[in-house]
């Protein structure tokens, strides 16, 4: 088998070489998942619990070899990867925990003459496709929730950051996975094994994370068998600081949800919509912040992930400023000229219908524009056709809770930059995507159910 190789986006230097597969071990990983799934399924979710919590310490015990992995691969901060490595464990954590008590109900049918029963069984073979930008949290809050259901997976990682996922797979093995339950394949030619595993009437699930175009190519393939799918797809987070917000706490939360990994991730603010009446104020702020900011292979924002992600935003920034928005702070890069780097930009005097503003920025750029009141705030956030997280920033609660409840957005941070949490159900509206992972409801993505009418002769 051919292989290729994965680079340290901060060096441009390979770090690995791994297999390069394709519809050969696509299939053969079915044949795995199939093989192994009668017995996995019957496996009693005690058993299939412990083995995610041994996982989850597992996980723990080597948080800083996977994290510099992470490091390695990906980019992102040593700070940022250990904080992955600890999300993404508590996906098992979580998951050991909702096994137990998958959920069901019995009782009379009102017509009398039969009892209902009503069960969850697992799916079946799942396969799961995983973005570059979380390596370790993308796989694990998949991972997770399909094996304590019962499902065994195909699991395909991002060719830009594939290590990770090996790395968690043999942790599985570690924890006692048996052989098949959970099946990797590396590669560049993600078309030809995902199509291959859509096609596989084995295959009974699809779990995709990544861009909207790409989960609506997989949805049209899905539909032809139709396969259960989920989707988490692109965002474009608004982050709203209303005239009586906490500025220095909105400054806080907006490094958080703008700069974590640099700006590589979904749920990160893509704009900002503050008051007319604190704009300057927060502006300036959120300025200071970010020209402080270290940036480096060892600081506090890593490289992007590619040179073709350094164009895209790259030309972003450039159209908004064509198009009469200000820079008003940069942070310094290494001068070296190695690595993908890109400075922590702020973008004052945005216009509200500037392309910055209506595509997925994936980058560490902060493009704030004004509004003055509600209305026209609520006209210009739900505009977008993505619906993934917001953020809002308010003095009084219920303000607050009254604004997020009219943003179109499956997840709302009210008074803080973080959405994500293992317990809670991540995933969007509109074409963010289709279903949710984690809390319970992500156990329920990888179940069917069934429902059994009893014989129940009355006396």
């Amino acid at each position: 088998m051919s292989q290729f190789t994965v680079e340290n986006p901060a060096t441009g230097e390979t770090i690995a070489t791994v297999p390069d597969g394709g519809v050969a071990e696509a299939t053969a990983a079915v044949d795995a998942a199939t093989a192994a799934a009668r017995a996995w399924a019957r496996t009693p979710a005690r058993t299939r619990s412990e083995v995610l919590h041994r996982t989850f310490e597992l996980m723990l015990r080597d948080r800083e070899e996977l994290a510099a992995l992470i490091v390695s691969e990906n980019g992102k901060s040593l700070a940022d990867a250990r904080g992955e490595v600890t999300y993404a464990a508590e996906f098992f954590r979580w998951y050991a925990e909702e096994a137990v008590r998958t959920d069901g109900s019995y009782g009379p049918s009102p017509a009398g003459g039969t009892r209902t029963l009503v069960t969850r069984k697992p799916v079946g073979v799942a396969a799961l496709v995983t973005p570059w930008n979380f390596p370790a949290a993308m796989a694990t809050r998949k991972i997770g929730p399909a094996l304590a259901a019962g499902c065994t997976v195909v699991l395909k990682p991002a060719a830009e950051t594939p290590l990770t996922a090996l790395a968690v797979a043999r942790l599985l093995t570690e924890a006692g996975v048996p052989d098949g339950v959970v099946n990797v394949v590396t590669t560049t030619d993600a078309g030809a094994v995902v199509t291959t595993w859509l096609e596989d009437p084995r295959v009974r699930k699809i779990s995709f994370t990544g861009s909207t175009r790409v989960g609506q190519l997989l949805l049209r393939q899905a539909a032809d068998r139709v396969v259960n799918s989920s989707m988490e797809l692109g965002g474009n987070a608004p982050f709203v600081v209303t005239a009586d917000a906490d500025l220095d706490a909105a400054v806080e939360g907006a490094m958080i949800a703008k700069f974590r990994n640099g700006g590589q991730a979904c749920t990160a603010a893509n704009r900002f919509y503050v008051h007319a009446d604190v704009v300057e104020d927060f502006t300036a702020k959120l300025a200071a912040r970010v020209e402080a900011l270290k940036v480096g292979a060892d600081g506090e924002i890593g490289p992007l992930i590619s040179a073709k992600a350094v164009d895209g935003v790259t030309k972003l920034v450039e159209s908004a400023i064509a198009a009469g928005a200000r820079v008003v702070a940069r942070a310094e890069v290494p001068s070296d000229g190695k690595g993908y780097f890109f400075p922590p930009t702020v973008l004052a005097d945005v216009p509200a219908d500037a392309e910055i503003v209506r595509h997925e920025i994936f980058g560490p750029v902060a493009p704030v524009i004004t509004y003055r009141s509600e209305d026209e705030l609520l006209e210009l956030v739900n505009a977008s056709e993505m619906g993934l997280a917001a953020y809002v920033y308010a003095g009084e609660l219920q303000h607050a809770l009254r604004l997020g409840e009219a943003i179109d957005a499956g997840m709302v941070g009210v008074n803080r930059g973080l959405v994500s949490d293992p317990a809670a159900p991540f995933g969007g509206m509109k074409q963010s995507g289709i279903g949710r992972e984690g809390a319970r409801e992500g156990l329920h993505e990888f179940t069917e159910i069934q429902y059994l009418s009893v014989a129940w002769p009355e006396d």
